[in-house]
């Protein structure tokens, strides 16, 4: 697990995958605060995947990754900073006899929707739920197609999260004061 400083705290980070294939060249978006909209081009495997990111309130634009193929395209559009996304799913498989294996299809769940699949729903399948965590970066290979795909996954809690929780807690134990601030209806 990687871990990176931020201001109040740390912010850990780790990755998860590849899922796919060896072909074409490594690339590496890095991390940001989240995903702001995902650019899919497919027709029987995923061509490309063009990413953009949120960093520090900023659209932040990653390269485009794969070919030029691909009759289809999807702009999957998150309602960023409130939607996010936290499951990557999707098959991977040669497309023809004898050839390496590429991503075939996507899906991605947020914290509110599910977008796909896209491409064809073939060969070896592969989920990845981040557990509470985010993805907030993509990793590949790539050449013609989109080759290969990783995660970059943050274990922050957000002060947001953190206020659902208190208020859960709240609800559940009453209004007693419990260590850290949080309140409960029992007794010392």
């Amino acid at each position: 697990m990687e871990a990176e400083k931020k201001v109040g705290g740390i912010r850990r980070t780790t990755h998860a995958g590849p899922w796919g294939g060896n072909g074409g060249i490594s690339w590496d978006d890095r991390t940001y605060n989240g995903v702001r909209e995902i650019t899919l081009v497919y027709d029987r495997c995923i061509d490309s995947i063009r990413v953009e990111y949120d960093k520090n309130g900023k659209n932040v634009l990653g390269e485009k990754h794969g070919g030029t193929g691909g009759n289809r395209t999807t702009n999957i559009k998150l309602q960023y900073p409130a939607e996010f996304l936290t499951n990557i799913s999707g098959h991977y498989s040669p497309i023809v006899h004898g050839g390496s294996n590429v991503i075939r299809s996507l899906t991605f769940k947020s914290n509110r929707r599910t977008f796909g699949p896209f491409g064809v729903e073939e060969g070896t399948p592969f989920s990845f739920p981040t557990n509470g965590g985010l993805i907030i970066g993509f990793k590949g290979r790539s050449g013609w197609y989109l080759d290969s795909i990783s995660i970059h996954i943050s274990r922050v809690h957000t002060s947001k999260l953190l206020e659902r929780v208190h208020l859960k807690l709240q609800k559940l134990f009453g209004h007693k004061k419990l260590e850290g601030g949080a309140k409960t209806n029992k007794t010392a």
